[in-house]
């Protein structure tokens, strides 16, 4: 079973827009997750919890050490990470 139990999915679409980017992402650089394609993973992960598709959590518990909490999905458009 998953690590984190079960979750609703996204049957309005409301985060595959950024899921298909990230998707995209990977495939353009060969399956490699570099920072480009980690911004989008977390943007993904940002809009699921803020469409309650899952439930929020800290980026770092997500894998992500940069940003402790999790924040919009406008978050990091400035430059920083």
């Amino acid at each position: 079973p998953p690590e984190r139990g079960s979750f609703p999915l996204d049957h309005e679409a409301e985060c595959q827009p950024i899921m298909k980017e990230y998707l995209k992402c990977l495939r353009s650089h060969r399956g490699v997750n570099d920072d480009a394609c980690r911004q989008l993973s977390k943007n993904y992960l940002q809009c699921r919890m803020e469409r309650n598709l899952m439930a929020p959590d800290s980026m770092r518990n997500l894998g992500f050490g940069d940003n402790a909490e999790p924040t919009t999905t406008t978050a990091g458009k400035d430059g920083s990470s």
